[in-house]
């Protein structure tokens, strides 16, 4: 009887999982098939977006059946913050991920989204770039190399793929260009308002034009392929690109320029239960959605109902979701350089909010630099040779900003102290509190904190234990530290007093923001903080002490901040935090020269992606000494 029984058992559970998989099956074959058509480093400067120095036919093609966004949003303006944001579906800010190829990781019991497609029955592969700051854990593609393809679907499931075109890239932009492919007349190109009108520029714009006609050819193919194959009416297209152009001021800086891009659907009659709501072929559409959203909309495309750890917006499939009332973006570190900046767009204005305000928005990072507008408008603002609005980028930054989008395309006329728009900012400046604190942003810690808090779990986890990260006092040290004023100053000391080293790293930061003032009011806690138990409370007293102190307390700095420069020894954040501040001090750092250029280049725990920002910072500041 026992055998009997367990042979009933086993044919039960046999039954069961074909039952199963049957009903996977069944599912899967009324799934549409998914395809992601990505660019790099291009705003919206196509056709059907108006544009009409753009030249741009299959895209034009593809915008009059499908539907185009007009204020799509990276959420970040340059590529790893923006890619990890899509494969999360959480704003970087709150995984620790929000820094160059930072590398941290997700709690173990969170997916990237393709392992929730693939447990449907989707085929998933990536072609071929995913330059995350994230970890994956576990298997994410069924193929991501430049040989995945949707053709090596097995037969029965559906796919979903994405082809990342790198032709656009900002790299491309100075790279040699065959005379065919150079169709764009530089003298017709437009030049925004904060980039000198020289020829050098005029020839990085019309480039950037021709590289994105290029791209619009390789979009045509791949559109062709799925044509040819029979395939049109069982796949939902999505074609957008991956950040702001490669120019200077839009990649990596979060104004709209840099986080605006071009976001395309197209559903075929089919699917169109699916489509947004708001879908009509060759129509537009002003929803404020972004990468936050693409994890969710893609899970609700294939009927999974997104997990309430995903903090965007559904916009098409079965789960769509009301459309938010704003957007958001951030930067943090750019390759070798620290800023901290929060942004929030309500489909009109942009709030911008500084936390580091004593950094100078065009910081020297040796890659943006290799691009030929860069070196001259840099040049050109050292030889007095620029106005006002071009000036800008070479300046501080003041700790708000805000712009009228319908009437500063450009954004160069700063409104955060116009009387008029005392009530917008108001609005946007909560939304962006309420924002920091919904998703508990931790990037008010230092980067090498992120790490050393969240070492047994995971940076979201230690953001949402207050215990380890108490956001509220930290936040508020923080909006003390960047907002000056004789009552935010005189509150600093306090900060420097507490028990928590973020609070005190932001006190700290007070000082530095404050210049030689601060250094006046906060010698003795400077002093103090340079034997503080955190190496990042210590590196930015002596930056503060470094360079606004006098010789006695510049070279103490000096003699602190040369201990933390060596990546090997010290990591790569405490680094580079470092280097940073050497960077600064210039020739108060002299007697120190020898022992710089002998620094090793590399931390052989870091990331293989940041293995050269080390290097970079030693390399500038070497140059810089002699």
């Amino acid at each position: 009887m026992l055998i009997v029984k367990r042979i009933f058992q086993f044919f039960l559970i046999l039954a069961i999982f074909s039952s199963l998989g049957l009903k996977q099956a069944q599912a899967a074959k009324k799934l549409p098939n998914i395809l992601w058509i990505t660019s790099e480093d291009n705003g919206p400067h196509l056709g059907c977006y108006g544009d009409a120095y753009a030249t741009t036919p299959n895209l034009d093609r593809l915008s009059k059946k499908g539907l185009r966004y007009t204020k799509a949003s990276s959420t970040a303006p340059v590529c790893a913050p923006a890619r990890t944001t899509i494969i999360s579906g959480i704003y970087p800010p709150a995984t620790g991920s929000e820094h160059m190829r930072s590398m941290t990781h997700l709690p173990k019991k969170f997916k990237m989204y393709p392992a929730y497609l693939r447990e449907l029955g989707y085929y998933c592969t990536n072609n071929s770039k995913e330059d995350y700051n994230l970890r994956e854990d576990g298997k994410v593609w069924d193929e991501s190399s430049r040989n995945a393809h949707w053709k090596n679907c097995p037969e029965g499931k559906p796919f979903f793929s994405i082809f990342n075109l790198t032709i656009s890239h900002e790299s491309q932009i100075r790279n040699r260009i065959s005379p065919s492919n150079k169709i764009h007349d530089p003298n017709k190109a437009r030049i925004p308002d904060y980039h000198p009108d020289t020829p050098e520029v005029r020839k990085d714009w019309a480039q950037y034009y021709d590289r994105i006609t290029m791209m619009d050819k390789l979009v045509g193919n791949t559109l062709k392929e799925i044509k040819d194959a029979g395939l049109a009416e069982d796949t939902i297209i999505f074609y957008y690109g991956d950040h702001g152009s490669g120019m200077p001021r839009n990649k990596r800086w979060p104004y709209f320029s840099g986080l605006n891009v071009p976001f395309i659907v197209h559903v075929p009659e089919k699917y169109k239960h699916l489509a947004p709501t708001d879908y009509k072929a060759g129509g537009t559409s002003d929803r404020l959605i972004g990468f936050i959203d693409l994890a969710p909309t893609v899970l609700s495309i294939a009927n999974i109902k997104p997990p309430s750890h995903l903090q965007g917006h559904a916009f098409m499939g079965k789960h769509i979701d009301k459309s938010p009332e704003y957007s958001y973006g951030f930067r943090g570190r750019m390759d070798e350089r620290y800023d901290m900046v929060r942004t929030v767009f309500d489909g009109r204005y942009i709030y911008i909010r500084n936390y580091m305000p004593h950094k100078i928005y065009g910081q020297f990072i040796s890659y943006m630099f290799k691009t030929p507008t860069t070196r001259i408008w840099n040049e050109m603002h050292k030889s007095g040779k620029l106005n006002d609005a071009q000036s800008k980028f070479w300046q501080t930054k003041p700790a708000e900003e805000l712009y009228d989008l319908n009437n500063d395309r450009d954004e160069i006329n700063n409104l955060a102290k116009s009387k008029e728009h005392e009530d917008i900012i108001k609005s946007l400046r909560r939304a962006h509190v309420k924002w920091v604190k919904d998703v508990r942003d931790i990037g008010f810690l230092p980067e090498a904190e992120v790490h050393s808090r969240s070492k047994k779990d995971s940076p979201y986890e230690m953001g949402h234990d207050s215990n380890r990260y108490d956001l509220d006092n930290i936040f508020q040290a923080a909006n003390i530290a960047t907002r000056l004023g004789k009552k935010n100053t005189e509150k600093l000391p306090k900060l420097m007093d507490s028990n928590d080293s973020a609070v005190r790293y932001w006190g700290a930061m007070g000082y530095l923001i404050r210049g030689k003032s601060g250094l006046r009011k906060g010698r003795k806690f400077l002093v103090n903080a340079l034997k503080d138990e955190s190496p990042s409370v210590r590196i930015i007293a002596a930056e503060s002490l470094g360079r606004y102190g006098n010789k006695k307390e510049s070279k103490l700095a000096a003699d602190l901040l040369i201990k933390y420069a060596d990546p090997k020894e010290n990591g790569i954040s405490l680094s580079m935090l470092s280097l940073n501040a050497i960077d600064y001090l210039d020739e108060k750092a002299s007697h120190h020269k020898e022992t710089i250029s002998k620094l090793p280049k590399l931390d052989p725990n870091a990331d293989p992606r940041t293995r050269n920002y080390a290097g970079n910072l030693i390399g500038k500041i070497m140059s810089d000494l002699k």
